[in-house]
């Protein structure tokens, strides 16, 4: 399966989700991907996002 690439404006609101201590399943909801691709790009973005479980995920 082809990746999709990243819009700067999808950049811009995960960084805004990860301020605002949202969890990584619900960024991956709110920006239609994957929970793999939000954590690849929030540690490309140096951003950190928590999982449900309470497991810090990124930098």
């Amino acid at each position: 399966m082809a990746r999709k690439a990243w819009s700067f404006k999808e950049d811009r609101r995960l960084m805004e989700l990860a301020k605002s201590s949202t969890s990584l399943e619900e960024a991956a909801k709110q920006l239609g991907r994957s929970p793999d691709a939000i954590k690849r790009m929030s540690l490309r973005l140096g951003l950190s996002l928590k999982s449900k479980n309470g497991k810090k995920n990124g930098v």
